[in-house]
């Protein structure tokens, strides 16, 4: 299922970049594995996304380039993240985020500057990080403020920043008031070839295991001089402009990452056919085998979860801060568990750095980036945390329904909703509301019949039974209960609720796939494996007699894999 406008890019790339197992491809991962471990970018693949114009996928098209729907842009760099992880960073996402506070925050001089920038080939970063305070926007130290003739100075250090040395622009969090509140930061629009050279002082790079080719730099700031019109939004508007912005890049970030979990998977699957044991294929081992559907099963969760709330953004915008959030805790966890129970499957071939599986290790470390990222899983429950007391007193699973196009990707999307973003959502969720509605829908149906249908009720009654027993539990938390100091057992509240906005998303893509003819996702056997998943990591005990199911699930992966099809939703021909 591919969204149209970006379909036939999206195999223009897939063709340009080539089969990354060639041998003999310049683009593959013998040059890409070179590259990692002399902990360089892949330069081959940057002239070749130069060539293609991926920085017009960061601009949106009112400023000249190709960024429409979120979910689109998401598939086109999965494509790269597919095949290098530290390329899909290192290249443009980092300008991405920058850029996103832009068309955010920004006036038309800001925004047409950053996209002139980004259309003519060069980079923005966005320099939030100091290693003194992490994450913890409040206790930025580096600051900007007025000088005698009320010229802002901005002072201070920013550390361990993607392309902070070869960015043209800096899109810089400073504190711009004394203080802790949530108004004494901004963002800053800076042209580093428009300040005095001797108020930027270059610092050290940090090596890293994982994206070993990305550039993490530093850089400190003397008493640099910044003009008013660099400010972006108001003056104090920073951290909430950044707030924002993560609704987008927390969903983009584990989207594209799901293309690490469909390599890996194709990885392990080679090896599983190629390699022999006791006289027969390693793929024969009935465990093997449903590692490979388990691994499958949590790439179509992770397919779900980012597909949904990318297309939320358009549709349910003011929904978006809890599903993103929710997103990027639950993709990140299905992701790197995979990864780490393929790595199992490989066995002492996921140390190799060379050779026929070599990328694996490469991936695995790379991957790493999806429990941290910009925003780790613990601040994306924390979060959520507080809205959960609103949602359980005013809507659950009562409220507003979602549109039928939140689940269908074949749905072509308009412009992101930039100016529509919001901090908090109004007391309602459709997504969880779609998984009331879409469990009636099955049981008044009667598509799946016998043991699926069995499978099913099973299932999504125990879903509903955890949505009501969450609700409960939510409606008693306290002002106490919900500050960033909160007990780390309350966590486990918005980690619950995530995973029941992930079943609501299978649940119901698979209803839009079976309504709309999609062959590749119409058969239950993988949303019975996704709901038995999810509710065992509720606690549930999920459903018995899975033997069929799993055995179908891994037919489905083989036959991927010896068409050359990609693994996730859209089921795309690759290069071969």
């Amino acid at each position: 299922m591919n969204t149209p406008v970006s379909a036939d890019r999206v195999d223009t790339l897939e063709r340009l970049l080539g089969d990354p197992e060639d041998a003999g491809n310049p683009l593959g991962y013998g040059p890409i594995l070179e590259a990692d471990e002399d902990d360089r970018m892949f330069a081959a693949g940057e002239r070749a996304l130069d060539g293609f114009g991926l920085n017009a996928e960061f601009v949106p098209p009112e400023y000249g380039g190709r960024l429409r729907g979120l979910d689109a842009f998401v598939n086109i760099m999965r494509v790269v993240y597919r095949r290098d992880p530290s390329l899909g960073l290192g290249y443009g996402f980092s300008s991405f985020i920058a850029g996103v506070n832009v068309w955010s925050a920004g006036d038309g001089d800001q925004c047409r500057t950053a996209a002139d920038l980004l259309l003519s080939g060069r980079r923005i970063a966005a320099a939030y990080h100091e290693l003194a305070h992490g994450n913890d926007f409040a206790g930025t130290d580096c600051a900007a403020m007025r000088d005698a003739s009320g010229r802002l100075l901005l002072s201070g250090r920013k550390e361990v920043v993607c392309n902070i040395h070869r960015s043209r622009a800096l899109v810089v969090l400073a504190r711009t008031a004394e203080g802790r509140g949530s108004r004494n930061h901004s963002q800053l629009l800076i042209d580093k070839a428009a300040l005095p050279p001797d108020t930027l002082v270059d610092l050290r790079r940090w090596p890293s295991v994982g994206m070993r080719g990305v550039q993490l730099g530093g850089m400190e700031f003397r008493d640099c001089p910044v003009p008013d019109s660099a400010v972006l939004g108001n003056e104090g508007q920073g951290t909430e402009t950044a707030l924002r912005s993560f609704q987008l890049t927390r969903i983009a970030l584990p989207g594209m990452l799901c293309g690490v979990l469909d390599s890996g998977l194709r990885l392990a699957q080679r090896l599983a056919v190629e390699r022999e044991l006791y006289g027969e294929p390693v793929s024969a081992l009935p465990t093997v085998r449903a590692q490979l559907a388990d691994a499958f099963v949590d790439l179509l969760i992770s397919d779900c979860c980012t597909t949904v709330a990318a297309r939320g953004v358009h549709l349910l915008t003011e929904q978006s801060s809890v599903h993103a959030s929710a997103a990027k805790y639950q993709v990140s966890g299905h992701l790197i568990g995979a990864m780490d129970s393929l790595a199992a499957v490989l066995g002492a071939n996921f140390y190799l750095r060379e050779g026929r599986y070599g990328a694996f290790q490469k991936l695995l470390r790379d991957l790493k980036l999806a429990g941290f990222g910009h925003a780790a899983r613990v601040a994306c429950l924390v979060t959520m945390l507080p809205q959960l007391p609103v949602l359980a007193r005013r809507g659950w699973m009562d409220g507003p329904e979602a549109p039928s196009e939140v689940f269908r990707p074949d749905v072509e999307l308009g412009s992101l909703p930039f100016q529509r973003l919001s901090l908090f959502g109004r007391g309602r969720d459709s997504l969880l509301t779609a998984l009331a509605t879409g469990a009636g829908r099955l049981a008044g149906d009667g598509t799946a019949e016998g043991a699926e249908a069995a499978h099913l009720r099973t299932l999504v009654g125990q879903l509903r039974d955890e949505s009501e027993a969450l609700r409960r539990e939510c409606a008693l938390l306290r002002p106490s209960d919900i500050g960033v100091d909160a007990p780390p057992e309350v966590l486990q509240l918005p980690a619950r609720y995530a995973a029941l906005l992930a079943a609501s998303a299978c649940l119901n893509v698979w209803l839009g796939a079976r309504d709309h003819g999609d062959p590749a996702l119409q058969d239950p056997a993988w949303l019975i494996a996704a709901l038995h998943r999810l509710a065992r990591g509720l606690g549930h005990a999920g459903t018995e007699g899975l033997g069929p199911v799993r055995e179908r699930l891994y037919s489905h992966l083989a036959e991927r894999y010896e068409a050359a099809e990609s693994f996730d939703l859209s089921r795309r021909r690759l290069p071969s």
